[in-house]
């Protein structure tokens, strides 16, 4: 594996980014890739075909959170983007104008009575800082000051709007917690989960709380690019199931890069899956061995992303540079409102 990032990158129009979803969610293209043959053109609600009864689909729980804030510390404008909450109740921040903040400096937000105290710069931008309440009261806070931190690439010069409010939003939303949706889930409406279920394909769900560093590409080499930590957890029942579908010889079906990262994360040497809970900040590219999944439904990613050097990881990166040309070739929807791929892992 070299640190030449060029062969993750290509030349993406800027009209192939959607700004919209597809309505309905399940009309939107659902491109089939497999090793070997070329691109295979469906929409997601034809996705039951292409798997088996007695596979399982795992599927991201978390929910999205409003998580951009503008504060002031005295008369500076402070733009936060909350990342993550910490063990300790704390949260992890990323800050604009944020290179005179020190600890203990306080922070407000307009004429709202909580307030946020700074407890580390940790430099490029990064913060920890503590709100002046917690659970629902920190719930209820976000829901009266904070906007969505939708990605910089859907363009909203006036800031979300309500229709992204629901948008932004998957079917399996359950726990708060991701600063960003985990955008394969989009797709999914009832009809889709009942043909699953029709067809014998088991479900369940983990929990991956998205980051804001989803969003930051890769700047130096492959060697030197951190990954920005997330947290995560695996319960004992999905676990179960997991082991039980390998032993059977199911397929384990991850709905997104965020529920792959973390069953690879949570995976033993030969596949099956212990209970898992913590923070993950596992880098898949080309090179890894995958141990807990077989089948992966994406949406199209950045160039030079890390994102799209794991999907090159899963199905090998010809496969997928001739997969994401002919998505460009035939105007496909990138990102988060866009289109998806259904990838078959290389051998």
């Amino acid at each position: 594996m070299t640190d030449d990032l060029a062969p993750f990158d290509f030349e993406l129009p800027r009209d192939h980014i959607a700004t919209e979803p597809a309505r309905p969610r399940d009309s939107a293209t659902l491109l089939h890739v497999r090793p070997g043959l070329p691109p295979d053109p469906h929409v997601i609600r034809d996705l039951p075909d292409f798997l088996r009864e007695g596979d399982l689909l795992i599927a991201n729980n978390t929910a999205v959170i409003r998580a951009q804030l503008a504060a002031t510390r005295g008369e500076a404008k402070i733009g936060l983007t909350l990342d993550r909450i910490l063990a300790d109740g704390s949260w992890h921040a990323l800050a604009r104008n944020s290179r005179k903040l020190k600890p203990q400096d306080i922070l407000h937000f307009g004429d709202d009575p909580v307030t946020a105290t700074v407890i580390e710069n940790e430099g490029d931008g990064a913060v920890s800082i503590r709100f002046s309440v917690e659970g629902d009261e920190f719930d209820a806070f976000l829901e009266r000051v904070g906007a969505l931190a939708l990605p910089p690439y859907i363009e909203r010069p006036f800031g979300p709007t309500k229709q992204d409010d629901a948008d932004y939003r998957t079917i399996f939303s359950q726990y708060r917690g991701a600063v960003a949706a985990p955008t394969a889930g989009l797709h999914f409406t009832p009809e889709v989960l009942a043909a699953l279920d029709a067809k014998g394909i088991q479900r369940r769900t983990l929990t991956l709380h998205v980051g804001a560093g989803t969003f930051l590409p890769v700047r130096s080499t492959i060697a030197e690019h951190k990954m920005h930590a997330e947290w995560g957890e695996i319960d004992v029942e999905t676990a179960a199931a997991i082991n039980e579908t390998r032993a059977r010889g199911g397929r384990i079906v991850a709905v997104g890069t965020t529920s792959l990262r973390l069953l690879e994360s949570a995976a033993r040497e030969d596949g099956t899956v212990a209970p898992w809970r913590g923070e993950t900040s596992i880098f898949i590219k080309p090179g890894y061995r995958f141990k807990a999944v077989d089948v992966l439904m994406t949406n199209f990613h950045l160039p030079r992303s890390t994102l799209f050097m794991l999907v090159c990881a899963f199905s090998g990166t010809e496969t997928m540079r001739e997969a994401y040309a002919y998505a460009i070739a035939n105007g496909l929807r990138f990102y988060s409102y866009g289109d998806a791929c259904l990838l078959e892992r290389a051998p």
